[in-house]
């Protein structure tokens, strides 16, 4: 027999943040564990419900006892399970009392040969599992496995007077355990199931019977005023969110509509206002300020400016909310009122003094402090200004200032702002308008798919900050290691790829990595970083060329290289794709790769290499061809490279097809004559030089 079952835990309020993930876990491991017994079927209906108070889960077609299962287990090999004169040995005794069969004999076993040696093999009905008896199992089991954020202790009384302890995310207050009509003999967390539960807090009574696991949430909603389910709350704040915007825009990111949905049962919104004097704050200040403090919903106009009215996601229904709107009003002024303090009272700081402070700020107890660190930021902003032909004052400038706002009354309270006060401090005090975006702009990309600065000035102080950051931090050791990255290398050199990358920046990495370097040359404590963190950068490019859909093989064939100009990796891209669709690339690839094979033998063997060739030791006919064809397409190739035509230059090698093929048939590269092999070495060096100058083609080879 099946019936639907329903399973909740009435708790105290459990945390806003974590609540969709642990009503998902909860739901699940409930499912998996009755699929692993038998008693329900993987593609069940299950439907997971989240309030404030409640973690639930009702899964369709749950069986009342599981079927018996026909099994068959390996014992003990036969020379083990014997003595010598055929009786069951200790070791078989034992090993079947463990397994719960102290009542059988050699003669219940089955000899089989397990493909190494003859072995015993037990064969037995299984009972299948019952409802009411592995519930409790399943429940305790599913709570450990939980992702707690932080586990509450708390005590229970387990009798008349004793007391004992329960681990949980909140206080246990109620347990529902449903077979269909049906209440299960269960207790957890010190609490009996039974059918009970409690409706709205403030819109409806306690202890609301559900008669029927399949009743469930149509009781919460018609008779408690409980929305159960997180996705339909969430929902209807989000659509009465937009109604009550009207013509405005409402600025609702995932977490804070997350979080209001998981702070509510009965969800209502509201619009309340507060004084539009308070709009003289940067908006983004006010934004946050309502969001983190209040969890109220800010709202833009049709040019995205902020308006001074606000949306409330109220968990009380009534005819008359003025009282409820008023009260938030009355709530978010002094909010605000503290938003506006810090601003006009950082206003009042000049931005050199802002500066002056970071000298007193810590960066890393082996790199020293803020001040110093943007001393070296500096430097390294007016190498790449200088590299770029940008304004080099405005880049050392900018490169300045872009971390006075740190120690800001309004970052210090929200830190989230740090880069967005800068740019209003800069404009308030005329700093130029590259310069002030460059505030914020040189955090930029801050994950992955972000923006890049829009200004050039931005964009500089972007990679001067990044690349201080990677060279700084790796050399002192601190480079990632496995999932950890506590400095956000990964970010940051991804973001200079995609920097040099998508701006077409015509920097040498090598060069550029190594003036970066030479500004930590009075610190001992900085081990020199460049090789290391050039290699670490092109393993980001790697992925991102992945991630932009380019062949495995032909990224490996431009940076099996080791580029040094990233800005050049497209085209290289774009010519390596052209190449592999000649007729010729197939066999000029294979050719490539036995030419770069035998010089990597011939230098593991320590082979003497001619200086250069000597046509006079070119015997054979295919040798000699080879030498002309490789000396007549040089030219065409070099030229095509140096005017970055890599297109052109790869395209010519198709011309050496002929000529390397019959190289290959005719001649024999380790003759026996030692300076005869030097020349042909010789040749080989040359020709996979050409052929590989904007490319390893040797990786297109099947």
């Amino acid at each position: 027999m099946k019936q639907d079952l329903l399973i909740e835990l009435l708790t105290e309020e459990l945390p806003p943040k974590a609540l969709s993930k642990l009503s998902t876990a909860f739901a699940t491991g409930v499912h998996e564990a009755l699929v692993k017994l038998g008693l329900a079927q993987a593609d069940a209906q299950t439907h997971a419900y989240a309030t404030p108070r409640r973690l639930a889960v009702t899964i369709a077609g749950v069986a009342q006892q599981a079927a018996d299962v026909q099994k068959r287990d390996k014992v003990l090999p036969v020379k083990v399970a014997l003595t010598d004169d055929g009786q069951a040995s200790p070791s078989l005794i034992k090993k079947l009392t463990a397994m719960g069969f102290a009542d059988k004999t050699v003669a219940d076993l089955e000899i089989e040969n397990d493909g190494k040696q003859d072995t015993f093999f037990i064969s037995y009905t299984q009972t299948g599992a019952v409802l009411a008896d592995a519930l409790q199992n399943v429940l305790t089991e599913v709570a450990a496995k939980l992702p707690i954020p932080k586990v509450m202790t708390y005590q229970i009384h387990a009798g008349t007077t004793a007391e004992q302890d329960v681990a949980f995310v909140r206080p246990v207050k109620r347990l529902i355990a449903l077979w269909g009509n049906d209440v299960l003999p269960v207790t957890v967390f010190g609490v009996t199931a039974d059918r009970l539960t409690d409706g709205h807090r403030f819109m409806s009574d306690k202890g609301l019977s559900v008669q029927n696991a399949s009743d469930y949430a149509h009781v919460l909603r018609n008779v408690g005023r409980v929305e159960p389910d997180f996705a339909v709350r969430r929902e209807s704040i989000y659509e009465q969110l937009k109604t009550h915007a009207g013509n405005h825009q409402v600025i609702m990111p995932d977490e804070l509509l997350d979080e209001v949905t998981a702070l509510t049962e009965w969800p209502v919104v509201y619009k309340a206002a507060f004084d539009a004097g308070f709009l003289s704050v940067p908006q983004e200040c006010l934004i946050l300020t309502m969001q983190t403090n209040q969890k109220y919903f800010a709202m833009t106009d049709a040019n995205r400016a902020l308006v001074n009215e606000f949306l409330v996601v109220s968990n009380i229904l009534t005819d008359n909310p003025s009282d409820i709107i008023e009260g938030n009003a009355r709530v978010v002024r002094p909010r605000l009122a503290d938003a506006q303090f810090f601003f006009e009272q950082d206003k009042k700081k000049s931005l050199d003094e802002m500066v002056a402070k970071l000298d007193t700020v810590v960066y890393h107890n082996k790199l020293g402090t803020q001040g110093a660190r943007i001393s070296r930021v500096r430097n390294i902003a007016a190498y790449l200004a200088t590299q770029l032909n940008a304004n080099i004052d405005h880049a050392q400038r900018a490169a300045t200032i872009a971390k006075a706002d740190l120690v800001s009354d309004m970052v210090g309270e929200f830190p989230e702002l740090q880069g967005i006060m800068g740019r209003y401090y800069a404009a308030h005090h005329g700093e130029p308008a590259d310069v002030a975006s460059a505030c914020a702009e040189h955090y930029q990309p801050r994950f992955a798919g972000d923006a890049l600065p829009a200004s050039t000035t931005g964009l500089i102080v972007a990679l001067a900050d990044k690349l201080e950051t990677l060279v700084g931090i790796w050399g002192i050791g601190l480079q990632p290691t496995g999932e950890k990255d506590p400095f956000a290398l990964r970010r940051h050199a991804l973001g200079v790829v995609r920097m040099i990358l998508e701006r077409q920046l015509p920097l040498s990495l090598s060069d550029t990595l190594s003036h970066v370097q030479a500004q930590f040359d009075d610190n001992a404590h900085v081990k020199n970083s460049v090789d290391a963190v050039k290699t670490f950068m092109l393993d980001r490019l790697k992925g991102l060329l992945k991630d932009g859909g380019y062949s495995p093989a032909h990224i490996e064939a431009v940076l099996s290289n080791n580029p040094d100009r990233l800005d050049e990796v497209s085209q290289k891209l774009a010519a390596v794709q052209a190449f592999a669709l000649l007729p010729q690339a197939a066999d000029l690839a294979a050719a490539n790769k036995r030419c770069v094979n035998i010089l990597r033998k011939a230098v593991e063997k320590s082979e003497v290499m001619g200086s250069e060739i000597n046509a006079a030791l070119l015997a054979e006919p295919a040798e000699q061809a080879l030498a002309n064809a490789v000396q007549t397409v040089r030219p065409t190739v070099q030229n095509a490279i140096n005017s970055r035509e890599y297109q052109t230059a790869l395209t010519a090698l198709a011309t050496l097809r002929d000529p390397v093929d019959a190289f290959f048939n005719d001649v024999m590269v380790m003759a026996d004559d030692l300076n005869v092999r030097a020349n042909r070495l010789k040749l080989l060096q040359e020709l996979a030089q050409l052929m590989n100058g904007v490319a390893d083609i040797s990786c297109l080879a099947v």
